[in-house]
């Protein structure tokens, strides 16, 4: 039986959407892109001409959290979040997250988890900042809200750098927990490469580089990973791709396999530059852009996928 797989992307136009069916764990190609916003009963709002990107929907599929520059926030980008009453009803504008996760320096790649709270990267210079960009965690709670945010340890002992750090994705398999996410510079010119980290007594130690993942010559950036820890979605320049910045995938039997080669998710998806995240357990991968245009979605067949609200409402496509 085949069912279907929601992507979402940023890219110069907006947000998107692609559908296609599949057999077994075969996926077909993906549909067309159409724009979250032009989806009839979404807000408009959801796609601005500021920046709008890192889209990425919370566990339960009631919010969706992007980075935006629009008018509004606290300053460079903050991260702000649509709901929705069910998985089956329109998204609602935007609304900024507001303090204590937003600043006045740029604050992006937010990643939702569970009942716990909010991973993200802030740019905001603190007293004991590891480098341009960390990785931080603000706990949730339903009746108070955010907590203050808690920086991740520095390297060697942790996963933040003196550079910057983007696309914390969050993996809990048999009882490890793994942050996934990569570590690249604009000045000083650092190309980026996939870092994992596992958590240990309470605390994500020392990160390695996924090898299997990174590419010498590229700037391998924003990785996220599937629940299950079987397939991630990253952003590349890559050799062999569409544009600066291609959507890659790559996938694997188990968390303990190695990863497969990377391969480019076709034009039909990679329409320009753009940085990745994925949706739920299964293969929903979201995609954005760090220029103006918005939002996109996509959707493609996967007989092990959930059934995401957006690939119900554009069944069709």
């Amino acid at each position: 039986m085949s069912r279907m797989v929601t992507l979402l992307t940023l890219a110069a136009t907006g947000v998107v959407v692609l559908v296609a069916s599949a057999q077994a764990a075969n996926f077909g190609p993906w549909g067309a892109a159409v724009k979250i916003d032009e989806i009839p009963g979404n807000s408009s709002e959801l796609n601005t001409g500021s920046l709008d990107g890192c889209p990425i929907q919370s566990p339960s599929g009631l919010s969706l959290f992007i980075a935006s520059n629009r008018p509004g926030g606290k300053g460079g980008l903050d991260i702000w979040v649509a709901q929705r009453a069910s998985t089956s009803d329109p998204w609602g504008a935007p609304v900024n997250l507001g303090e204590p996760v937003n600043s006045a320096a740029d604050d992006f790649c937010p990643t939702p988890v569970h009942g716990k709270g909010l991973y993200f990267v802030s740019r905001e210079n603190l007293p004991g900042a590891c480098g341009q960009g960390d990785i931080y965690f603000a706990r949730l709670n339903p009746a108070r809200g955010y907590s203050e945010p808690e920086r991740l340890v520095c390297a060697p002992n942790g996963p933040n750098t003196i550079y910057d750090e983007q696309g914390p994705s969050l993996v809990t398999v048999g009882g490890r927990e793994f942050l996934f996410f990569s570590t690249s510079s604009a000045a000083p010119a650092v190309p980026g490469d996939i870092y994992m980290s596992e958590r240990i007594g309470g605390v994500f130690g020392p990160s390695v580089a996924v090898g299997s993942l990174n590419d010498a010559t590229a700037n391998d950036i924003q990785p996220n990973v599937r629940g299950d820890g079987r397939e991630v979605v990253f952003s590349s320049n890559r050799a062999n791709g569409f544009g600066a910045q291609d959507i890659w995938s790559s996938t694997r039997a188990s968390v303990n396999a190695p990863w497969s080669a990377p391969m480019n998710l076709g034009s039909a998806v990679n329409l320009r530059d753009a940085a990745v995240a994925l949706v739920g357990r299964r293969a929903a991968p979201l995609r954005s852009e760090p220029r103006p245009g918005g939002l996109e979605r996509h959707l493609r067949g996967d007989s092990g996928a959930r059934v995401p609200e957006v690939a119900r409402q554009h069944r069709l496509t």
